[in-house]
């Protein structure tokens, strides 16, 4: 076939997408005010930008070449598995250790759990 598939297509579309929310990802990081909203962009959308590239990059090579790497997908699954609990866990753990939150923040759940938790 002469020119370009539709494979490379999707595949190319897949990593643009993904390339987009990683930039998406490093300005929510500039842009927003705390460590909690700031750690929220991240998370999510530069956890959407890697699997959309190693999506990409698991299709080419599995109907280009022939190629299934289980590596690829072991990568999928881990950063799925992995990048919303580890926000979680240092946003937790910035919240225990008293980082204030951005002045214009509306609600505090964590702060009632908290207090009836120490209370008992």
């Amino acid at each position: 076939m002469n020119g370009i598939g539709y494979i490379e297509w999707i595949v190319g579309g897949l990593v643009l997408i993904g390339v987009v929310f990683s930039f998406l990802s490093a300005v929510g990081l500039i842009r927003f005010p705390d460590v909690y909203t700031r750690a929220h962009a991240v998370s999510k959308s530069a956890n959407l930008g890697v699997l959309c590239i190693l999506l990409g990059t698991f299709l080419y090579f599995l109907i280009e070449d022939g190629y299934f790497s289980i590596r690829l997908l072991l990568g999928i699954f881990f950063v799925f598995l992995t990048s919303p609990v580890v926000a979680h866990l240092l946003n937790r753990a910035a919240y225990r250790s008293g980082v204030a939150m951005a002045e214009d923040s509306v609600r505090d759940d964590l702060k009632e759990y908290l207090e009836r938790d120490e209370r008992v």
